[in-house]
């Protein structure tokens, strides 16, 4: 019997499969699911109508199965005309950082994001229905604590 939440068939047999490493891509709604990944990762597509499931409504599930070391998330462009590094932060992820006590959010450029979900170690994608902007999370799967745990 599974002890935590996350019952989905198709996740649990790619989580199965990774290991330490290996990275989970949780993606919103305008995320490019075919081209900006890996084309051996398995998709999960949950997109089922706008806002449905939610980015960090998949996150939950997943912090509760599975122990995760780091975290990349898309980050927007900086305002030009205000000068560098001067865009402001998407506010989902404020919400990372709750759900991901302990761990820094890794940003990348959309480039250097897209290019980072298509690695070789990228094992599973979730699409999902989010419509908030950059709530793209690229997870990268740690070690399971202890023995017994």
């Amino acid at each position: 019997m599974l002890r935590y939440g996350l019952t989905h068939p198709t996740m649990l047999a790619a989580l199965a499969a990774a290991g330490h490493g290996s990275r989970v891509l949780i993606s919103d709604g305008h995320y490019p699911h075919t081209t900006g990944a890996h084309p051996a990762a398995e998709r999960v597509y949950l997109n089922l109508s706008p806002d449905r499931l939610l980015v960090t409504e998949v996150l939950a599930a997943l912090t509760d199965a599975i122990p995760i070391e780091a975290a990349a998330v898309m980050t927007p462009p900086s305002d030009v005309s205000a000068g560098p590094a001067t865009a402001a932060e998407p506010e989902i992820f404020a919400e990372f950082r709750t759900a991901l006590p302990g761990i820094t959010l890794d940003g990348l450029d959309r480039f250097a994001f897209y290019d980072a979900a298509r690695g070789p170690d990228t094992a599973l994608v979730v699409a999902t229905g989010d419509r908030r902007t950059y709530a793209n999370l690229l997870l990268t799967i740690g070690v399971r604590g202890g023995v017994g745990r």
